[in-house]
């Protein structure tokens, strides 16, 4: 019998060299997962509606929009809440966390992953996972990790 393979939408800020390794990592895990579609990655930071200016109106309109709709097309959001790790700031950036309550709204389940480990998870973070992979150790779980059974996964990060 054939495995299903989920189509993903991967939250993730995509400014830096250090946040664009990170996506790397995590996609190259993914497409190692009998349970994902390689194709149905949607890697946000390739759909940036270049036809409009950057910044622009427009662009804004355009690209929030396809996220949406991205986002709720798929089977499971896979959320990279590293944001300025190199700076030493464990905060995820804003346009990921509202992708994460976006999804979360409309029942699709979020895989968080987190390469800084020494981090706190704010409480609607804390309430929205269904699994957590925190740790350059224990990421490498994803490729394993079964998305059609969607196995809760806790994390021991303390919660404020």
């Amino acid at each position: 019998m054939a495995t299903y393979q989920n189509k993903v939408y991967l939250a993730s800020p995509f400014f830096s060299d250090g946040q664009k390794d990170r996506i790397d990592q995590v996609i190259a895990l993914l497409k190692q997962n009998p349970t994902i579609d390689n194709d149905a990655i949607f890697n946000p930071q390739e759909h940036q509606f270049e036809q409009e200016p950057f910044g622009s109106f427009k662009w804004q309109d355009a690209v929030f929009a396809s996220d949406m709709r991205q986002v709720h097309k798929a089977d499971v959001v896979v959320a990279i809440l590293d944001y300025q790790l190199e700076d030493g700031l464990t905060e995820p950036d804003s346009g990921t966390v509202f992708e994460i309550g976006s999804a979360h709204e409309a029942n699709i389940p979020v895989i968080m992953v987190q390469f800084g480990e020494n981090s706190q998870l704010n409480l609607m973070l804390a309430r929205s996972y269904t699994a957590f992979f925190n740790g350059k150790a224990d990421i490498q779980g994803l490729k394993d990790y079964d998305f059609n059974n969607l196995e809760q996964k806790y994390t021991e990060k303390k919660v404020l």
